[in-house]
């Protein structure tokens, strides 16, 4: 058993030292991404100390490990947790913190199918990170452009109907995705 966890810390201990800073800097991006979607599905006023340091451990959590469920599911509980917390805490659905909250999601999401692809000790241009940030911004304000204007032509402003289109959202990409795993799965 001592053994085991020997030869554990000697390959952590290697694949620190041999990290690359392209990777380190994408695995920094999912961490500060998480935290910053974790800021806005949670509003200052319910912050601890504790709840900070709990937190910062969570949205670390997908950066060290980007490969498995890990950061599908710290997805879902956010957007869970902001539904909840929407409708216990706030007055209202904020717009600024649902762009917020949709834009860091996603750029969690699309950083940490970067790094998971990514080996920590890989050499990559700087070209390549840029040009992976540079569609994720457009994707964001393409997004969040048609989103301000669907909503106000829609003339949706009710609380209910939101949080209902919010969570029929969470549940078709949900569904979406636990679908093409099982097309994938069978593929193979």
């Amino acid at each position: 058993m001592i053994g085991a966890l020997t030869g554990q810390f000697r390959r952590a201990q290697l694949a620190v030292t041999r990290a690359t800073l392209i990777p380190l800097l994408v695995r920094c991006g999912v961490f500060v991404a998480f935290l910053a979607a974790l800021g806005f599905a949670f509003p200052p006023a319910i912050f601890f100390a504790r709840t900070v340091a709990a937190l910062v451990v969570v949205a670390a959590i997908p950066a060290l490990a980007p490969r498995g469920v890990t950061t599908t599911l710290l997805i879902v509980a956010i957007v869970v947790a902001w539904v909840v917390v929407t409708a216990e805490v706030v007055e209202g659905i904020q717009l600024w913190r649902l762009l917020g909250l949709s834009t860091t999601l996603y750029l969690a999401h699309t950083l940490a199918a970067l790094a998971a692809v990514l080996p920590s000790d890989a050499v990559v241009a700087p070209e390549v990170l840029a040009r992976w940030v540079a569609r994720a911004a457009v994707v964001v304000l393409a997004g969040a452009v048609c989103g301000v204007l669907l909503v106000s032509i829609a003339g949706i402003g009710d609380d209910e109907v939101l949080t209902v289109a919010g969570l029929g959202g969470l549940v078709v990409a949900v569904t979406v995705a636990a679908v093409l795993g099982w097309l994938v799965k069978r593929r193979t």
